[in-house]
């Protein structure tokens, strides 16, 4: 048998799960794991400016390929304790990542010693399992059990803390025999699938509701199979958006209070029957349950099973892995297709694209300060079906998913639960990393870009180009459309005029010459019409010079966003101009019909 430290042992064990880049911040209590990190090879490491950057890139690195699991490392405290927001995004969107800590000597974790903290108590609430490992020969066992608890069931984030001396200790460990341990999904029956479609072939006007769990079980593929045979029309979620193209005849748009198009609501209002798969009923999706919900029966599958029935009570629940269930509906489903026993949907499927042709939001504005529905629409222009978006939360992220448009799974990388400030940097940095190819577009409003704005830093070392959208109001805007209920308008207003950039007005801070003291270039853009080149130039900047290209639109300062203030998907409120003539929409899926 070899013998090596429990740090050593570790890494190899990283390298035979498959894990191939990690992200972190070395100090004195992980530095022993950097060590092995560094003798072993074969795990490259990015180098993070902030350690919740690195949970954050971890993050965007596993959401990018089916089967990648992000790695993010640094102390104990107050390293671990900045990672918390992160495990807390990775599990809020099952996504699986593991978190690697250095702890104190064990003999004085519990004597106040310096950085010494109980991470694995804070962490539990946060993560599949969050461990403070005590005997050495325990460490290949644990990362053994982590990987398989992070790939099991509904997916979701470890941690695992390793006290200094743990790490150095000698252990007996043969990495070449090392087999990982084979992940536990749940599976449907065939009698449970006949049962559900029995249900949907009941129905006049059925949804498929897609969640982010089928792109998670990499089943994108026979979602559409299945939407096809049947005439389905499919509503993705935030999450699950991209599943099938927004351009696809049976995608109905998205529905909810916030990132939701008219149609979406629409067409989901007239339905009597939704499937949904893969989904949590998340609470800006359905908005009042009583509205959601009345008149129409649901069948929910999910891999966890006590999602089932935690928002309300299904008609017909299976927990099931979201492919293992895909891959029954598909066979049922063909079956009874090839016997003539399907209902014909065209006629429904149809009603959901005239809705789509006639129920726009108007995209296309001429003013100065720029509007921000005009920025998505010359995004439209610019960037192509192979993009893959990055995006957290606020007016920019439900501005953008009303009318930005995703072709293909994993092509809009969106932190749905948790929603920090703050995220989008560090994710599109490991977004990138894990695709060094794809054209990775971020898009972040002023605040959630200058929450991490330190990490576009890392870009600029590492070599890790991308295009970042920063539409700039010197606002929180959402907070503020959230204020107006309370007929107040507090402490969510950032403008100041910096008395060393005059030019700006009242923008306060100077994002270009921040961006490019970071390293990285930087595009400001005050007519929309000169939107289109400035994305263009970013391009190419980003590809000549291989750093973050920041392009940022000086927006009015006020605009308020469709949404619903009442909780209620029946009542959206249309704050804007909605399109009245084709030239108001021009890069919509459907041309507008008057």
């Amino acid at each position: 048998m070899a013998r090596m430290t429990a740090a050593r042992a570790a890494v190899e064990i990283l390298k035979r799960e498959g894990v191939s880049n990690a992200f972190g911040v070395p100090g004195a209590a992980i530095n022993p794991f950097y060590a092995a990190l560094k003798a072993a090879g074969g795990v490259n490491h990015t180098l993070a400016r902030h350690v919740e950057g690195a949970s954050h890139m971890a993050e965007g690195y596993t959401r990018t390929h089916p089967g990648n699991i992000g790695v993010c490392i640094g102390t104990s405290g107050p390293a671990g304790t900045d990672m918390i927001t992160g495990l807390y995004s990775a599990t809020g969107d099952s996504i699986p990542i593991l978190c690697i800590t250095g702890q104190a000597p064990t003999a004085v974790i519990h004597k106040e010693d310096f950085q010494a903290v109980d991470i694995a108590s804070i962490a539990k609430p946060v993560t599949k399992m969050a461990i403070t490992v005590l005997e050495p020969a325990q460490v290949p066992g644990v990362f053994q059990q982590a990987f398989h608890l992070m790939r099991s069931g509904r997916p979701g984030p470890v941690l695992i803390d390793l006290p200094i001396d743990v790490q150095l200790a000698e252990i007996e460990f043969d990495p070449e025999t090392y087999e990982p341990l084979q992940a536990y999904k749940p599976a449907a029956t065939r009698a449970q699938v006949e049962k559900a479609i029995g249900l949907l072939n009941e129905s006049e006007r059925p949804l498929i509701v897609a969640g982010g769990g089928v792109i998670n079980a990499d089943a994108a593929e026979l979602l559409v199979e299945f939407a096809e045979l049947t005439g389905t029309p499919v509503v993705p979620t935030l999450m699950g958006w991209g599943i099938l193209p927004d351009d696809h005849d049976l995608n109905a748009g998205m529905v909810g209070l916030q990132t939701s198009h008219r149609y979406g609501n629409a067409t989901f209002l007239e339905s009597d029957f939704v499937l949904g798969i893969g989904n949590r009923w998340a609470n800006r999706h359905t908005g009042k349950l009583d509205v959601y919900t009345a008149g129409r029966k649901f069948v929910h599958v999910d891999i966890e099973p006590t999602q089932i029935g935690k928002i309300f009570a299904p008609d017909y629940g299976i927990a099931s892995d979201a492919k293992a269930a895909l891959k029954l509906f598909v066979e049922v489903a063909r079956e009874l297709k090839d016997e003539g026993r399907l209902p014909d949907r065209s006629a429904w499927a149809a009603s959901a694209q005239e809705k789509r042709a006639t129920l726009q939001r108007r995209t296309h504005f001429d003013n100065i300060p720029i509007k921000p529905q005009r920025v998505y629409e010359e995004m439209n222009k610019a960037f192509g079906p192979e993009t893959r978006y990055v995006t957290t939360i606020g007016l920019s992220q439900i501005a953008g998913a009303q009318m930005l448009h995703v072709y293909r799974p994993r092509h809009w990388i969106n932190c749905g639960q948790a929603g920090p400030l703050g995220w989008t940097i560090p994710a599109a940095l490991g977004v990138a990393k894990a695709d060094p190819e794809a054209q990775v577009v971020a898009l972040s409003g002023d605040y959630d870009f200058q929450f991490m704005i330190e990490e576009l830093a890392v870009g600029a070392q590492h070599k890790i180009p991308y295009v970042h959208v920063l539409v700039n109001n010197a606002y929180l805007g959402l907070i503020r459309q959230a204020q107006i209920g309370l007929d107040i308008n507090f402490q969510v207003n950032l403008e100041f005029e910096n008395i060393n950039s005059p030019e700006l007005g009242v923008y306060g801070v100077d994002h270009v010459k921040v961006v490019e003291g970071l390293g990285c270039k930087a595009i400001r853009v005050t007519d929309p019409s000169e939107l289109g080149a400035a994305f263009e130039q970013a391009k190419k900047l980003a590809a000549e010079f291989q750093v973050p290209v920041v392009v940022e639109a000086i927006l009015e300062r006020i605009t308020n966003i469709a949404m619903s203030k009442t909780n209620d998907i029946s009542n959206v409120v249309e704050f804007e101009e909605i399109a009245t003539e084709p030239g108001h929409a021009p890069t919509s899926i459907r041309t507008l019909k008057v």
